[in-house]
């Protein structure tokens, strides 16, 4: 079950899912302080309160009654493109097509609106989820490297896939 996060108690949900998931699996890639920082000004409570209030839509999935993950979207109508901003899975229901679901449900959006594409940025460093979303129908497009604050930096690939041939 997917469900749009549209009340306090919800971004609540979603901040909590996103400390589990962000230091389980990021921590490994670029240290603690910049999980530690990262989840303070991008996934914190505040931050995606005020996110969702400049236009990012964020959903919730659950296996049941349990959150299992979350997705966060950009849409940008005038260039006919939206952005997977966040899309994560916890660890232990990694594998069961919770990703896969949430891939659908992006792919649905995107035709339903009249989107041309979906496109993301991914850390150049993880190699297992490139490969994932490649298999699914993005290519890398090119390179982002972004400056975060507090001597971090964010050095991503930007990933692309035309709505037709996502999933395909």
């Amino acid at each position: 079950m997917i469900v749009k996060v549209l009340n306090p108690e919800q971004v609540k949900t979603t901040a909590e899912i996103a400390h589990t998931i962000w230091n389980h699996h990021y921590v490994p890639i670029i240290g603690q302080d910049q999980v530690d920082y990262m989840l303070e000004h991008l996934q914190s409570e505040r931050a995606i309160s005020e996110q969702i209030e400049s236009g990012y839509e964020y959903y919730l999935i659950y296996q049941e009654k349990t959150p299992v993950g979350y997705l966060s979207l950009r849409p940008n109508y005038p260039e006919g493109k939206i952005m997977i901003s966040k899309i994560y899975i916890d660890a232990t229901t990694q594998g069961k097509g919770y990703g896969y679901e949430l891939l659908e449900f992006v792919k649905k959006l995107t035709l339903k609106r009249s989107f041309k594409s979906v496109w993301l940025t991914v850390n150049r460093h993880n190699s297992n989820t490139i490969n994932w979303y490649q298999k699914r129908g993005f290519e890398v497009i090119g390179e982002k490297k972004l400056d975060i604050g507090n001597g971090f930096v964010m050095d991503d690939l930007v990933m692309e896939a035309s709505a037709d041939k996502l999933l395909s």
